[in-house]
């Protein structure tokens, strides 16, 4: 479905983002593994690309450095030539209620969650307009959607991933490049795991589906509009979360 396409996904050495990179390069991507913090498992992502014939790299960059971001994306285009699909997923919490947040966490979640996915889609435009073709999928959250108390700065910067998402795609259009942005919901991975039971129950209770969703959930919700399937589809936010935003 993906075959001779590359992809860029930021955040993708663990939870989300590690099984964005799994199921694209599964598809046939070649995958450039985006990180930060977490260098062996970044790597352990590229090994298990490869054990099954793909073809990746790992490259450490903070997607809230605009500089960093632009070597990336020329690092990519050096190694494979080109670049057809980027993921937003590379993101950060700083929870806690308004009366108790620090203007530093509000400001490190805005930087790395909203500016990371202006900064990520600024070096990608000329390369991808040069083509007349891409696809662009920025990760957004249900907590976007929503609210969620305590979130109230993550809540803000995925809510502005989905403004900048429909500006974009009015954008790029005309050239032939889509974005669109992906709205997980309750999904299984480390930082839903850190919750407390009582968290846990209480957030199962506003899902219509009545179960906790998984990586690959939100992963092949990705694969399909990084595919030509998904080619007249634009501006849109396709909500993966069991139904709690109805």
């Amino acid at each position: 479905m993906l075959s001779g396409k590359v992809a860029l996904v930021t955040g993708a050495g663990r939870g989300i983002g590690r099984e964005i990179a799994l199921t694209l390069a599964e598809y046939g991507a070649k995958v450039v593994v985006n990180y930060n913090g977490s260098k062996e498992k970044a790597e352990e992502v590229v090994r298990l690309i490869e054990e099954k014939g793909g073809e990746a790299f790992a490259w450490q960059c903070s997607v809230s450095d605009f500089e960093q971001c632009g070597v990336m994306v020329e690092e990519t285009i050096r190694r494979f030539g080109k670049i057809d699909i980027l993921v937003n997923n590379g993101g950060i919490t700083r929870d806690n209620l308004v009366m108790k947040m620090t203007e530093e966490d509000f400001d490190a979640v805005i930087d790395t969650n909203l500016k990371g996915t202006f900064n990520t889609m600024k070096h990608c435009y000329r390369p991808m307009l040069k083509q007349r073709s891409g696809r662009i999928i920025n990760l957004s959250s249900v907590t976007g959607l929503l609210g969620n108390a305590g979130q109230v700065n993550y809540a803000a910067s995925k809510a502005g991933v989905v403004g900048m998402t429909k500006s974009m795609a009015r954008e790029l259009a005309s050239r032939g490049i889509t974005v669109n942005a992906v709205a997980p919901g309750y999904i299984d991975t480390d930082m839903t795991q850190a919750m407390t039971d009582a968290a846990k129950e209480a957030t199962l209770a506003q899902i219509p589906l009545h179960r906790v969703g998984s990586t690959k959930d939100i992963a092949e919700a990705v694969a399909f509009l990084a595919s030509d399937k998904a080619s007249y589809i634009t501006g849109q936010v396709l909500s993966v979360d069991g139904g709690m935003h109805m």
